[in-house]
């Protein structure tokens, strides 16, 4: 699998925000959203097998591990490597933006799915795949970043006709800006969490941490 690279860092979003955390960050992506901030892992990095990556992974002693990209589902190896990690007794987390299935991932207590739905400012809503919507689950959430109203609209909308059986989180484009969003949330009764990207506050646009 292209490895773009692997760190020690805290976790920056989603519900186990600010948790010391592994990433393993895959190169390669089949989405192109116009706000992406992972430019950078689109391209380039070094094959490794699924027994180098834990390798490395195990080398930190840190119980939480999250795969990120790019795009990791893009990979044919990230569910062998997924299920490895568990088997290692670790917690796992998974950062999918939402357009390829998730139906192969192992229904396993240690396993967190932090699935994005693309809303209109990202160019890429219609890849969305709905499926996914259906198979997320208490222990996982999905995560609407939001643009504008519009795409906040839209989060809302999705929210109400899926009902996905997990905690929806709204994070504003740049991970920073939080006030509409929360006028938005409060305003309309909407059962979610309002989270910043923590990595920017600490760090801003610093990689590999």
């Amino acid at each position: 699998m292209l490895v773009n690279e692997i760190f020690l860092s805290i976790q920056g979003e989603g519900r186990t925000m600010g948790l010391p955390t592994v990433f393993v960050r895959l190169s390669g992506c089949n989405l192109d959203c116009r706000w992406c901030d992972t430019r950078y892992a689109e391209e380039g990095g070094s094959e490794l097998s699924v027994e180098e990556v834990l390798a490395s992974v195990k080398g930190y002693r840190a119980r939480h591990v999250c795969l990120t990209g790019g795009e990791p589902m893009w990979h044919d190896q990230t569910p062998e490597l997924i299920s490895r990690l568990l088997d290692e007794g670790l917690q796992v987390s998974l950062e999918t933006n939402g357009s390829l299935s998730i139906a192969g991932l192992p229904d396993h207590p240690g396993l967190m799915i932090s699935m994005d739905y693309k809303c209109p400012s990202s160019g890429m809503e219609e890849r969305m795949l709905l499926d996914n919507l259906k198979r997320l689950r208490p222990k996982d959430h999905l995560k609407f970043v939001v643009a504008d109203r519009e795409d906040l609209e839209r989060a809302e909308d999705v929210l109400r006709k899926f009902r996905p059986d997990c905690p929806a989180i709204f994070t504003p484009v740049g991970g920073l800006t939080l006030a509409p969003v929360v006028e938005f949330v409060l305003g309309h009764r909407l059962e979610v969490r309002v989270l910043p990207q923590l990595h920017k506050i600490i760090w801003g646009d610093a990689r590999g941490v």
